[in-house]
């Protein structure tokens, strides 16, 4: 994702105009993973890199296998969806039909004069509900593990040893100085083919293919795992029930200090980058990167993450197609980022790129924050930047200009994301016009007057600008609804979908 310069104020199209259609090809992507106990519902933004596909042609520095072909979906299996990509080039929503569908729930009950719609009777005691716990390294570890010392004798035998291998010793070739500036991250001892199987996949970019993938219980605790994650896989293997997670395969390529900087040597900075920001870090809200491998037969690297349900964005998408979105949803997923934001503040970093692309739902219907691309640790002494980075739809006025305090700027991005998904559409998107303040709502009678405040809150100067932890106590995200109701709303995400697919194909 590259930053935007200071004065870059010119602004892509629309993602849901027909302008911003005609500027961007089509481009099909992967029916839903048929794995068993898979979710149901496609994942078309997962990790929010920039979602472009490419095709990238690779000298293998190791001997290719035929037994072990690089993971790709079945063409066979299932519906194929179109999908567009977001003014960054992500993934965005499945393709509409001609007209909206109408029916949302057989059973829902719509109350026109209040401000949601009840999905179903909340589950007072629903443990999804109260804020989920932070997990700091007090005797936990959250980073991975030192890896065994290995190396290889004279009869070609290994052994423990207090000498590691190093990277040119365990790699062959180029792909031994691709990798040694991530070596203290990956899983050497690990062949990923031989404990990820049964891959789908379920989305493709620039920085990477996105794959579903099963975990193979045997084998399993020679992972190096950050222990809450090792822990909760162990006791899904003990119900015998299936273990999925996202694998996301970057490819390789030799490069030479003479040649010039190519995107594959860039997607390998932005992923150390990326590594070395958030070692040590954890919270029920922030999408993690749990574990790095290097797959041998393809000189390729697979990054293992929690496999989710859609981003923000697919939702807003669907708004047109008859989905309802309402005051108490929204504030849920506000309060799911705010908690996220809290805690990355505590540890000083600020995402600067938070918007609907990069805000994605599991399947328990907790939002959790991705891509950290554009994201920077701050030191005690100031948390001023001068560099702007994301997208001028949900940029923060301030960031056009020099000396801005980063600390500041993702809180207006989560109330321009809100507006959003007021709108289904980001704010400026019809007048590329921005400004410094959003537009008013289209049809503000639907909306709270909590709702409007918390926009207007959101929208301050920097300076008279509310903190996460402040905005946690404002009464708008007090009355967020529970965690069932978004499970219903994942559900009725999927029933469209099913009726979009069901007339296109009639």
């Amino acid at each position: 994702m590259s930053s935007l310069s200071p004065d870059a104020l010119s602004v892509p199209p629309s993602p849901h105009s027909p302008h911003f259609l005609s500027q961007y090809p089509h481009r099909q992507s992967p029916a839903p993973s048929q794995l068993s106990g898979a979710p149901p519902s496609p994942m078309n933004s997962q990790f929010g890199s920039d979602e472009s596909a490419t095709s990238v042609s690779t000298t293998s520095s190791s001997s290719q296998s035929q037994d072990h072909p690089t993971p790709t979906t079945d063409s066979t299996s299932g519906a194929v969806f179109d999908t567009i990509p977001s003014p960054r080039d992500t993934f965005g929503n499945l393709p509409k039909a001609n007209g909206a569908v109408k029916v949302v729930s057989a059973d829902a009950d719509i109350d026109t004069e209040g401000s949601f719609v009840d999905l179903g009777k909340e589950d007072d005691e629903d443990r999804y509900d109260s804020a989920p716990a932070i997990i700091v390294s007090d005797g936990i570890s959250h980073s991975f593990p030192e890896p065994p010392a290995v190396v290889i004798t004279s009869e070609g035998s290994s052994s423990n040893t207090s000498v590691p291998l190093t990277p040119g010793q365990r790699y062959p070739g180029w792909l031994s100085v691709v990798v040694e500036p991530l070596s203290s991250f990956i899983d050497e001892a690990i062949e990923p083919r031989d404990h990820y199987v049964d891959l789908q996949e379920i989305a493709e970019g620039e920085s990477g293919s996105i794959f579903a993938a099963r975990v193979v219980p045997d084998g399993s605790n020679k992972l190096r795992l950050p222990e809450h994650i090792r822990s909760r896989d162990a006791e899904e293997f003990k119900k015998s029930n299936p273990v999925l997670v996202a694998i996301k395969i970057i490819t390789t390529a030799p490069h030479s200090p003479d040649q010039e900087w190519t995107p594959e040597a860039q997607k390998l900075v932005d992923l150390e980058r990326e590594l070395t920001l958030m070692k040590g870090l954890w919270h029920e809200n922030i999408l993690g990167l749990d574990a790095l491998y290097v797959d041998l037969t393809e000189d390729t690297l697979w990054v293992r993450m929690e496999l989710m349900e859609r981003s923000l964005a697919d939702i807003v998408g669907l708004v047109v197609d008859g989905l309802m979105l309402q005051d108490r949803m929204i504030a849920r997923f506000a309060r799911d980022v705010l908690q996220a934001l809290e805690y990355l503040q505590e540890n000083r970093i600020a995402h600067r790129d938070v918007r609907s692309d990069n805000l994605l739902l599991n399947s328990h219907g907790v939002v959790k924050l991705t891509d950290f691309s554009n994201a920077v640790k701050l030191p005690k002494e100031s948390s001023l930047r001068s560099d702007p980075a994301g997208v001028i739809f949900w940029q923060a006025p301030e960031m056009r200009y020099p000396n801005y305090d980063a600390l500041k700027v993702d809180v207006w991005s989560l109330g321009a994301t809100m507006w959003e998904m007021a709108e289904t559409e980001p704010p400026f998107s019809d007048t590329k016009q921005v400004q410094s303040r959003w537009p008013p709502l289209t049809r503000p009678e639907m909306w709270s007057p909590a709702f409007h405040s918390f926009l207007r809150t959101c929208s301050d100067g920097a300076a008279a600008r509310k903190s996460p932890t402040e905005l946690l106590k404002d009464p708008f995200v007090g009355n967020a609804c529970g965690r069932t109701v978004i499970v219903q709303l994942l559900s009725q995400c999927m029933n469209i979908e099913r009726m979009i697919q069901g007339d296109g194909g009639s």
